[in-house]
C-alpha cells in the first residue's frame, strides 16, 4: 500500500471516532438521565413486563410507597437475597468471587447479584446472562446507588419484580395471593414471598411445596437476626 493510501484510510477512521465517542457519550447520558428520573417517578413499566406482555401475559401492579408496605416483607427479601444490603455499594463482591468460581468449577450458574443489581436488571434491562447485558447491570448498579438512597432501592425493587405470571411488586403479589394489601402481610407471607422469588414463575407464595415452605423457615430465623443486628436500619 502506497503512502497516499494509507493517509487516505487513516482520514476516515479520524473522522469516525469523535462520531463514536459522541454517540458513546451521548447513550451513557441518556442512562444516567433515566436513572435519575426513576429517582423521583414510578417505573412505568420494565423491559420484562413488555416481553411477557407480547408472550401473552397480563400486567397487574399497584405501586405503593415503602412506608405503605409492611415493614416484615423488606425484612425478608435482605434476609432471603441480600443480607448486606444497607451497607453494601451496590456489589456483593465476595459473593460474585463465590459465583464466578462456581460456575468457573462448572457447576450450576449462581448470580450473586445484590438487590441493587436485581433492581437495575429488572427496572432497564432484559433477562438473559451475556456479557453485555451484564456489563449494563453494573453500570446501572453504580449510578442508581449514587443516585438513589436505599430506602428508594428497596421500594422500585419491590414495586417492579416480577411474582408470578403477570404479577409485578409486592402489593399485586399480596392481593393475589393473600386477599390482603401489602401492609397486612404476617411474618410468615412474607417469608413465603421472599422463598420464591429466585423462580415465581414455578412457585407460589399461597401454595407452597415442601421446598418453598423449609426455605421460609429458614428466611424467618434469618429475619430475626437482620432485626438484631440492624441489618435493614437503611429501610425501617
Amino acid at each position: 500500500m502506497s503512502v497516499l493510501q494509507r493517509v487516505s484510510t487513516a482520514r476516515p477512521r479520524r473522522r469516525l471516532l469523535p462520531a463514536i465517542l459522541a454517540i458513546g457519550l451521548g447513550a451513557a447520558a441518556v442512562t444516567v438521565g433515566w436513572v435519575v428520573l426513576y429517582r423521583v417517578v414510578p417505573p412505568p413499566g420494565t423491559p420484562l413486563m413488555l416481553i411477557r406482555a407480547v408472550e401473552g401475559a397480563g400486567i397487574e401492579k399497584d405501586w405503593v410507597g415503602l412506608e405503605s408496605l409492611s415493614g416484615t416483607l423488606p425484612r425478608a427479601v435482605i434476609a432471603s437475597e441480600d443480607s448486606l444490603f444497607c451497607s453494601h455499594a451496590g456489589f456483593d463482591w465476595e459473593s460474585l468471587r463465590q459465583a464466578w468460581q462456581g460456575n468457573m468449577a462448572g457447576r450450576s450458574l449462581r448470580g450473586g447479584s445484590t438487590i441493587t443489581m436485581q433492581t437495575a436488571k429488572n427496572a432497564y434491562l432484559w433477562q438473559d446472562r451475556r456479557y453485555l447485558r451484564k456489563g449494563l447491570e453494573a453500570w446501572f448498579t453504580l449510578w442508581i446507588e449514587l443516585v438513589w438512597p436505599k430506602a428508594r432501592i428497596m421500594e422500585v425493587y419491590l414495586n417492579i419484580i416480577e411474582w408470578g405470571d403477570g404479577i409485578y411488586g409486592a402489593e399485586a403479589a399480596a392481593r393475589a395471593y393473600f386477599n390482603k394489601p401489602a401492609s397486612g402481610l404476617t411474618r410468615r407471607e412474607a417469608a413465603l414471598m421472599a422463598a420464591v422469588l429466585p423462580n415465581p414463575l414455578r412457585w407460589s407464595p399461597a401454595k407452597p411445596t415442601r421446598y418453598i415452605a423449609g426455605r421460609a423457615n429458614v428466611i424467618q430465623q434469618r429475619m430475626a437476626i437482620v432485626e438484631r443486628d440492624g441489618l435493614a436500619a437503611c429501610v425501617d
